[in-house]
């Protein structure tokens, strides 16, 4: 009995190995994603805004946004959007309210934008893409 657990545990940790080296080898990947770094209720409720878009918004296979939010005391905060890692969209806002779903509507545009043209350039094996979004 003893003998057949060990065996057992031993194929099954063989198993776990086999598993683990296979799927590190087909390199899976998680995209598609909005990563909320913002801090202030104008970050918190674009960020609301903009991942209801990007939502809705079929083939974002590949592209991962990343909202990142620097406070300034006394003058409001800098948003900052960026599509793997390019900074394509730079808005502030100040301490009163301000327009946060239509400056979240714009930044979708360019967004729709930047993907286009990436997937354009794919196309044409253009790879100089030269943006800089604001």
């Amino acid at each position: 009995m003893r003998w057949i657990l060990t065996k057992t545990l031993w194929f099954g940790l063989l198993l776990s190995f086999t598993t683990q080296s296979s799927a590190n080898s087909e390199g899976i990947e998680i995209s598609g994603l909005v990563i909320d770094r913002t801090l202030t209720r104008f970050g918190k409720d674009f960020n609301f805004y903009y991942s209801s878009y990007w939502r809705d918004l079929p083939y974002t296979q590949g592209y991962n946004v990343t909202l990142t939010e620097t406070v300034f005391p006394q003058a409001g905060t800098l948003l900052l959007l960026e599509i793997n890692g390019k900074a394509i969209y730079r808005t502030h806002f100040g301490r009163r309210m301000s327009p946060v779903e239509e400056r979240a509507k714009e930044a979708m545009l360019l967004t729709l934008d930047y993907i286009a043209k990436v997937r354009a350039n794919e196309m044409t094996g253009d790879a100089s893409l030269q943006l800089d979004g604001f």
